[in-house]
């Protein structure tokens, strides 16, 4: 299976500053084979600047570069194709994502977990809690505030994909089943945009899990992994003030597969 993937980011640098875009393909395993072609530009008045590139040992890139004042643009256009094997699992994980976390707070919601998914573990407590999320919250876009956690998405019945993913990471770890977000690209997606879904694991391997059910996971394409959406974020700054006037997102393959929510896939 193609993809084709391409993210566009319009920023004013109001203060010359610091910053870290994740925006590229993942580099997990074999990855770097199925980059057919990739281009990552990073311009300030049409003049493109220096960017160096760190990874983290889930294959997340990290693209850093300093801008001074003026307009700034990023853009990343990739063509991905098939698949990897899946890498080998690491027991710190296994650990690491069993912990509360800033959007995660598994520990808060704990009782809730308990109450509604009393005695299931594992991929009995991964279905139930994807469907159970899924019925219980309301896609609106622009509902939640970026620094709503799954505690504020519980009460408030409604999010976007990040929303959805941090609260079903909050109950699989209230359960003590270790579970990630994982940032992705995702063809089919409506509206496009950059996508959050959920890895837990279980069995031996990680499981995506996406409550919101739009979009084919088999597909979807990794950019980043981390204990939530502040591991994850496609832009960080440091110093200084700016403003990001849009972001164009696109992912497409050449033929999107079947989605039956009751298969295991795993994200690689």
């Amino acid at each position: 299976m193609q993809r084709s993937i391409r993210a566009h980011l319009d920023i004013t640098v109001e203060d010359a500053a610091d910053f870290v875009f994740i925006v590229s393909a993942a580099l997990t395993g074999s990855a770097a084979d199925r980059l057919v072609d990739e281009t990552l530009t990073v311009s300030h008045s049409s003049v493109a600047l220096e960017v160096s590139e760190l990874q983290d040992l889930h294959g997340t890139r990290m693209h850093c570069v300093s801008a001074p004042t003026g307009q700034l643009t990023v853009d990343y256009r990739a063509t991905v194709s098939g698949k990897t094997e899946p890498g080998p699992v690491d027991p710190a994980d296994l650990v690491r994502y069993r912990r509360p976390s800033r959007y995660c707070q598994s520990d808060e919601l704990a009782p809730t977990a308990h109450y509604e998914f009393q005695g299931l573990s594992g991929l009995a407590a991964i279905d139930a809690v994807e469907s159970w999320v899924h019925s219980q919250l309301f896609y609106v876009p622009g509902s939640s505030d970026p620094t709503d956690g799954a505690v504020e998405t519980l009460l408030a019945r409604e999010g976007v994909c990040r929303d959805y993913a941090h609260l079903v990471i909050a109950l699989l770890r209230a359960l003590d089943v270790p579970a990630r977000l994982a940032a992705v690209y995702a063809p089919g997606l409506s509206p496009m945009d950059f996508h959050a879904v959920v890895e837990a694991y279980a069995e031996g391997s990680w499981h995506v899990v996406d409550a919101t059910r739009l979009a084919p996971r088999k597909s979807m394409v990794r950019i980043a992994t981390g204990r939530d959406a502040a591991d994850t974020a496609f832009m960080t700054s440091a110093e200084g003030k700016q403003t990001l006037n849009s972001i164009e997102v696109t992912a497409v393959a050449e033929q999107l597969p079947d989605e039956n929510h009751a298969e295991r896939v795993q994200l690689v």
